[in-house]
């Protein structure tokens, strides 16, 4: 649950009466390496806030790296994202999740795909090849839940077809003079056995104080959760970047089926721009 919000920290909903079929991508300024938003050698530090009732305290972390890496003779970006519940917060509810996606650096084009996930007794992993070579490209998938066993689909494959990390690197360079606020924009991301058609709406731009990093010029988006066993799925979530070249999420609110949740950076390095959008930092 802290990766599915820290790393989809970007806008996303739940296919309703839409039918994208995976063929449209979000609108982007370019995906080659020399021009992308961020670089190798980038960390993001996140941290979990939960509300509910007389509870009203940070409740996890969350880490996200990229690096580079030679992936089947291919150059490529690994990134690892990794998020656990606090040691007090374990008595409770344990949560362990590890996230690697490995995609193309140039075109950042999906390669491989691992989770691992442990939240309480529930346990799930995945283990994604993007076979694009094939005459029908598909996504070779090994998949595993303690609630639903073993399962090995073949899911579709488009050149719109991400994981979440690398969905959340595609998105990062968004170019904002083609996108239209209050228009619904497709993505499409593969988890578990499934692959959702999803979609995003840009609010605008806000300046907002971030706890521990201090004031931030951001651009905001507005996007309603996948219905499960964590989210509503009825009301929005909302989603603060960073209004400058590196588009760092900096801060999400999430409603929970059991109280809200509110995720902040609180560290970052390796970034590939200035950090133009802070203009005020936290006084110490």
């Amino acid at each position: 649950m802290i990766l599915l919000c820290t790393c989809t920290a970007l806008p996303m909903h739940a296919q309703e009466n839409l039918d994208l079929k995976g063929t449209a991508c979000v609108p982007v300024r370019t995906v080659e390496e020399d021009e992308l938003a961020f670089q190798a050698g980038e960390r993001m530090d996140f941290v979990l806030h939960y509300r509910w009732g007389a509870i009203n305290s940070d409740v996890g972390s969350a880490t996200v790296t990229l690096d580079n890496v030679t992936y089947d003779g291919q150059e490529a970006f690994l990134c690892h994202a990794h998020g656990r519940t606090s040691k007090f917060f374990d008595i409770f509810f344990k949560v362990r999740e590890d996230f690697k996606s490995w995609f193309t650096r140039d075109g950042l084009k999906p390669l491989k795909f691992t989770r691992d996930t442990h939240e309480g007794g529930y346990e799930a992993r995945n283990t994604f090849i993007y076979r694009w070579a094939e005459k029908t490209p598909y996504i070779d998938a090994d998949v595993y839940s303690s609630s639903s066993g073993q399962r090995n689909p073949d899911l579709p494959l488009t050149p719109c077809t991400f994981d979440i990390p690398s969905l959340f690197f595609y998105a990062r360079n968004m170019d904002f003079d083609a996108v239209e606020p209050g228009r619904k924009y497709p993505m499409t991301f593969a988890i578990d056995d499934d692959v959702y058609n999803v979609y995003f709406i840009l609010y605008g731009r806000e300046t907002i104080k971030v706890k521990g990093i201090g004031t931030v010029k951001t651009i905001k988006f507005a996007a309603k959760l996948l219905e499960g066993e964590v989210f509503k799925g009825e009301e929005d979530m909302m989603i603060w970047v960073t209004d400058d070249e590196n588009r760092l999420p900096v801060y999400f609110e999430a409603p929970l089926l059991v109280g809200f949740a509110t995720g902040r950076l609180t560290g970052y390095d390796g970034l590939k721009y200035p950090f133009t959008s802070l203009v005020e930092t936290k006084k110490k």
